[in-house]
C-alpha cells in the first residue's frame, strides 16, 4: 500500500484547524490503496493552534518556536514525509480534501508525476469566478484574482508549463521529485519556487479540477500585495539568474 503525505502548513489557524483535520481524516484512500500521513508544521503560532493539535491524534506535529512563514513550514513538512506521494494541504477551509482521490490518480496511473489541482478548469467553479468578477463574491478580491491570472501567464511564457493555476494551494508530488527538488522559499514564494524548479527539471504537471472558496482577510487569508510582487521576482530570477 502507498502512503500520502498530506502537509498542512499552520500559523494561527485555532478557527479552521480542528474542522480541517476532521475532513482530511475522513477522506477513504483505502479503495485506491493508499494510506494517509498528516504532517501539521505549526509554524510559531501564538493563538490556540497548538493547543489544538495536541488534542489530535494520527497526526504529526511539527513545531517552529518563532514564525517563519509558509514556505518555510512546507519545507519542513518535505522534510519529515515518508510517503510515495506528497501533497500541500491548507489550514483553512477554502479546499476540499474530498477531492484527494481526483488529485491522486493520475500519479497511482502513473500518467504524471506532479499534479496541479486548478480554481479555472471546474465547470462549477467557473461559474463562481463569474460571480467573483461581478464583484459580487464578498470572499474574494481583485488584485488576488488578476495577481494569480497574471503569475499564471508569466509561468506559462517563461517555463512554459501549459497550466492555469499556478498559485493554487494543491500541488501533488511522486516523492522523488518533490525530495529532490533544492528549496529556497520563506513565505508565500513557495508555489513559484517549486513550479519554476520542477519544469526547469522537464516535468509536466497536469492539472484535475477542484473546487474553491476565498476567506477574506478578516477571516484569516494572509497572503498581501507583496507576495504578489515576490513572486514575480521569483519566475524571474530562476528563469534569468540562477
Amino acid at each position: 500500500m502507498k502512503t500520502l503525505s498530506i502537509i498542512i502548513p499552520a500559523y494561527n489557524e485555532e478557527k479552521s484547524i480542528l474542522a480541517l483535520l476532521h475532513e482530511v481524516k475522513k477522506v477513504n484512500l483505502k479503495n485506491v490503496g493508499v494510506q494517509k500521513e498528516i504532517i501539521v508544521v505549526d509554524d510559531g503560532s501564538n493563538d490556540r493552534t497548538a493547543e489544538i493539535l495536541a488534542q489530535e491524534d494520527n497526526i504529526t506535529v511539527l513545531t517552529h518556536t518563532q514564525n517563519q512563514g509558509k514556505g518555510a513550514a512546507i519545507r519542513t513538512g518535505i522534510k519529515h514525509a515518508t510517503g510515495d506521494i506528497i501533497l500541500i494541504q491548507d489550514a483553512d477551509l477554502e479546499y476540499e480534501p474530498n477531492e484527494y482521490p481526483d488529485l491522486l490518480k493520475p500519479i497511482l496511473s502513473e500518467k504524471a508525476k506532479v499534479v496541479y489541482g486548478s480554481r479555472y478548469i471546474n465547470p462549477t467553479q467557473t461559474n463562481r469566478n463569474k460571480t467573483f468578477l461581478k464583484k459580487h463574491h464578498e470572499k474574494a478580491y481583485p488584485l488576488f484574482y488578476f495577481g494569480g491570472r497574471f503569475l499564471t501567464t508569466l509561468t506559462n511564457i517563461l517555463y512554459g508549463a501549459h497550466i492555469t493555476d499556478e498559485a493554487t494551494c494543491y500541488k501533488v508530488f511522486a516523492r522523488d521529485v518533490i525530495k529532490n527538488i533544492k528549496l529556497d522559499c520563506r513565505r508565500f514564494e513557495f508555489c513559484p519556487e517549486v513550479t519554476a524548479k520542477v519544469r526547469k527539471q522537464g516535468y509536466n504537471i497536469l492539472e484535475v479540477p477542484i473546487s474553491y472558496y476565498p476567506r477574506s482577510m478578516q477571516e484569516g487569508k494572509k497572503i498581501k500585495y507583496r507576495d504578489g510582487l515576490h513572486a514575480i521576482w521569483t519566475l524571474l530570477k530562476y528563469q534569468f539568474i540562477t
